[in-house]
């Protein structure tokens, strides 16, 4: 199977399911099974105070951080940022971080991006950095919100019915097959790159 209108896995399922841990075990495995791979991206990981999630930062792949969003700020640039449910998102934070790992390099096999959500789509440049990467044939492993009430986010939509895309629906019980079934995909088509 040739690598078509790159190649794009995207995870999906409700939230808490482990979309985020699915990502970076395939992440990890990957690496650990090659480690000359040239992967790029970033995942969003839960900040909890206690047993309360107070907000979200940006990872990037090598372990750099950024806030991208919080309940607990209140500088005075925050009252202008937008938010989503409880959150206030940090867009300018955000895009320093995740920005930079989404440019299209030559030699990158494999570009990681947990999320394309809400959140990240306040960042008038997210998509756009997205769209790039699928018209480089650059494979993408990224993960997407389940819809809300019946709707995907017009991005999400765009992404689901990319020509190259696989959708990898996540429960409880398939978390484990999901990733065996991910993991042998992407090293089959990274083998043929």
């Amino acid at each position: 199977m040739a690598a078509g209108p790159g190649k794009c896995f995207l995870v999906t399922g409700p939230p808490g399911v482990g979309k985020t841990t699915l990502i970076i075990r395939v992440f990890e495995s990957l690496k650990a099974s090659n480690p000359s791979l040239k992967l790029q991206g970033f995942f969003t990981r839960e900040i909890r105070q206690g047993s309360e999630r107070v907000g979200f930062e940006v990872v990037t792949l090598d372990g750099r951080k950024a806030p991208l969003a919080s309940t607990t700020i209140s500088s005075p640039e925050s009252f202008r940022w937008p938010t989503v449910g409880k959150y206030k998102v940090d867009i300018a934070s955000f895009e320093s971080l995740a920005l930079p790992e989404l440019q299209v390099r030559e030699d990158t096999n494999l570009f990681v991006i947990d999320e394309v959500g809400k959140m990240e789509l306040y960042s008038s440049s997210f998509f756009p950095a997205i769209l790039k990467i699928l018209e480089s044939n650059i494979p993408v492993l990224a993960s997407v919100p389940i819809p809300k009430s019946g709707r995907d986010i017009p991005a999400v939509a765009r992404l689901k019915n990319h020509p190259g895309a696989t959708i990898f629906t996540l429960n409880a019980s398939n978390r484990d097959s999901v990733k065996e079934q991910m993991h042998s995909q992407l090293v089959d088509l990274l083998a043929k790159r």
